[in-house]
Order: structure tokens, then C-alpha cells, then sequence
């Protein structure tokens, strides 16, 4: 019997051995890794993504992610006022991660929408506000930009007399002339600004007209923050053979001789910026802003310029970046 036993156990240690050994010579299968996640980002224009503004400024973001990031983002351009909150909609029943709404004039829509769709996070453009758990907004210091081109039609005009036009009376598009305004008073005292709002984003002929009646009325320099309606001023300036400043995307070339410098928005980077932060999960429900300090300001020169006074606004823009300047009252 305690042979059986034995000649038992034997047999036992000889097959474990045999598996043991037929183990050491396999490879162990390499564990596969999880497909990184696809994220369903989606961009909403306002206006054509060719408008030479704006929303060219938000198409080359979205190229931007796609070269930088390598995610691929939708667009939709040319939405209506009247179509914003079923645009948004859509999205957020289509499950969509991250949707940018490109303009301030989204904020009414955003705040309707979002909370229907808790699983969407929506990104309004040029706004400095945010609400839990899912709006964010981000912006440039438009102010920056506008004090910036004042000081240039100051150093600029004969006349003593400038034109900016706006979109509407929104908060960031009023501080943008607002201090488009102080920028010049801070050359000269004495410099009068016209200031209007055209209540429009895409009415090129109402800008033209608006700032016809400005250089008529002896304004030497025009400036336009309303995206397309700028087209218009730079238009009207040719005619009356005045001067301009470009607004956003560089506008020199859209009449050479006649557009002096542009103030540029890499608003490209905030797009990146923001893709980054959203993939990285450290988005939050706030409002983000960027000016020159940030690098999301740049000026584009011409000729037309001379040193002395690229290196007066120059000296502007540094004090800028230090916070040596107060943003306009509300």
C-alpha cells in the first residue's frame, strides 16, 4: 500500500513538472492597452469660417487642434440667432464631450441648454463667465486690444478726429471702444472719438455706411470690432482715402495702403488651450481670460507705420503686459 502511495505521488510531480516546464518555454501574451478615447468635440460659428475675422480666427483653432493634438473637431457655420439653442441642442443629444459656442452672443442659448445635458461640457467664447457643472467661457481681454488701436489712431490722425465702431452695446464689445477711446485721450487730450453700435455681426453694408459717416464728419482713422460689419469700415476708409486699423485677423492685405496695422487674437491657441485642459480633466465651470501678457495678442505692422510710433505702442503694450494699465469702468 505505501508503495502505491508513493508510486502516486511520483506520478503527480512527474506531470507537474512537465507543465511547469512546457509553461517556461510559452511567452507570456503582452496585455493589451485600451484604444484612447475618441472625444466628440464640436465647434458652432456665428458666420462663415472665410469672413477674414472672426470666425476665421475659430476655424484656424480647430485646424490647430487637429495638427497639435490630433483630435479632429465638427463645425457648423453660419448659424442664426434664431437657431442657437436647437444648434446646441443637437449636440448635447448626440453626446457630444465638448462643444465651443463661438461669441459672446451665445451666453443666453449656453445658459438654457447646458443644464439638460450634464454629460456636455459647453465653452462660450469671449466670455469671462462660468456656471456649474458644465459652462465654461474664456476670452481675450478685448480691452487690451482696443486700448492698444486707439494708441495707434492717435499717433496716427491729422485731424484729431477717430471713428470705432462696435457689434452691439454687449459689456466686452463696450469696454473694447471704451478703451479704444482712453488709449487715445491718454496721446492727446484733445482727440475726439465717434463711437456706434451697429447692432449687427455680418451687415458689411451697414458698416461701410456708419463709417462713410464717420470720415465724413472729418474721422481720419477708423476701427471696427463687429466681425464681417468690419469689412465694411475697411471698405469705406479706401473710398474716403483714410486709414484703418485691422481687428482680430490680420486685415493689411484687405486694403493695402489703407489698413495701417492690425491688432491680432491668436485665438487659435485658446482653442488648444482648452482641448488640452478639457482631455487633461482640469477643465473647470469658470471664466478664463488671456491678453498680451498671455501671448494671445500680436500686432501685425505695415510700412505705413513709422518706427518712432511702433515703438511708442510697443512701450504701451509692455506696460500692458505689467498691469500698469486699468481696464475701463463698466
Amino acid at each position: 500500500m505505501k508503495k502505491k502511495v508513493l508510486s502516486l505521488v511520483a506520478v503527480l510531480l512527474m506531470v507537474a513538472l512537465i507543465f511547469g516546464l512546457t509553461g517556461c518555454g510559452q511567452k507570456e501574451e503582452p496585455k493589451k492597452e485600451g484604444k484612447a478615447k475618441k472625444y466628440k468635440i464640436a465647434l458652432v460659428l456665428p458666420g462663415p469660417i472665410n469672413d477674414q475675422g472672426w470666425n476665421a480666427t475659430a476655424y484656424a483653432g480647430l485646424q490647430l487642434v487637429k495638427k497639435d493634438l490630433g483630435i479632429d473637431m465638427e463645425y457648423i457655420e453660419n448659424v442664426q440667432q434664431a437657431d442657437f439653442e436647437a444648434t446646441l441642442r443637437d449636440y448635447g443629444e448626440k453626446g457630444y464631450d465638448l462643444v465651443f459656442a463661438h461669441g459672446v452672443q451665445f451666453t443666453d442659448a449656453v445658459n438654457k441648454v447646458a443644464p439638460q445635458y450634464p454629460k456636455t461640457f459647453f465653452m462660450v467664447i469671449n466670455s469671462d463667465q462660468g456656471k456649474a457643472p458644465n459652462i465654461g467661457g474664456i476670452g481675450i481681454r478685448e480691452w487690451e486690444g482696443g486700448y492698444v488701436a486707439g494708441t495707434i489712431a492717435a499717433l496716427t490722425t491729422k485731424t484729431k478726429k477717430l471713428g470705432a465702431i462696435g457689434s452691439f452695446p454687449f459689456p466686452v464689445i463696450k469696454g473694447t471702444l471704451d478703451a479704444f477711446e482712453n488709449a487715445a485721450k491718454a496721446v492727446d487730450p484733445s482727440i475726439k472719438v465717434m463711437k456706434t453700435y451697429v447692432n449687427s455681426w455680418e451687415d458689411i453694408q451697414k458698416g461701410k455706411e456708419t463709417a462713410l459717416a464717420m470720415a465724413e464728419s472729418g474721422a481720419d482713422v477708423l476701427f471696427c470690432t463687429a466681425n464681417q460689419v468690419g469689412l465694411g469700415s475697411i471698405e469705406a476708409a479706401k473710398t474716403k482715402g483714410v486709414k484703418a486699423i485691422g481687428y482680430i485677423a490680420p486685415q493689411n492685405e484687405v486694403a493695402p495702403g489703407t489698413v495701417i496695422a492690425s491688432v491680432l487674437y491668436k485665438t487659435p491657441n485658446l482653442f488648444k488651450w482648452v482641448v488640452e485642459q478639457f482631455v487633461a480633466g482640469k477643465l473647470e465651470p469658470k471664466g478664463y481670460s488671456q491678453g498680451w501678457a498671455e501671448g494671445v495678442l500680436e500686432m501685425d505692422w505695415t510700412n505705413e507705420v513709422p518706427q518712432d510710433v511702433k515703438d511708442k505702442v510697443n512701450a504701451v503694450i509692455e506696460d500692458l503686459k505689467a498691469g500698469k494699465i486699468a481696464p475701463p469702468k463698466p
